[in-house]
């Protein structure tokens, strides 16, 4: 018989990420990264498709102030996201303004 686990609930606070140091210091935090994380989209690809254990819930709190300050890098980031929640049942993202 399996059981389900409950989701791991990871919040990142938009209010102090503003970059994308800011961002990997956060998720990296969050989620336990090992130290050798690469601090880039690929290693990140890499970590949340592969080496993080699910099932993760995933909520980016005040994402919009985020996105003012990071751009088209937040796009990137937020893209990643939502595509690591289509490659993986067990991982969810959601962006709250």
């Amino acid at each position: 018989m399996r059981v389900k686990r409950s989701a791991r609930k990871v919040r990142l606070r938009g209010k102090t990420i503003r970059s994308m140091e800011d961002f990997y210091g956060e998720i990296a935090g969050r989620l336990r990264f090992p130290d050798h994380f690469g601090r880039n989209l690929d290693a990140l690809w890499d970590m949340l498709t592969t080496d993080v254990k699910g099932p993760v819930e995933l909520t980016w709190e005040d994402s919009e102030i985020s996105k003012k300050f990071m751009g088209k890098d937040f796009e990137k980031v937020a893209a990643l996201l939502r595509e690591v929640g289509e490659e993986r049942k067990d991982f969810k993202v959601s962006f709250l303004a």
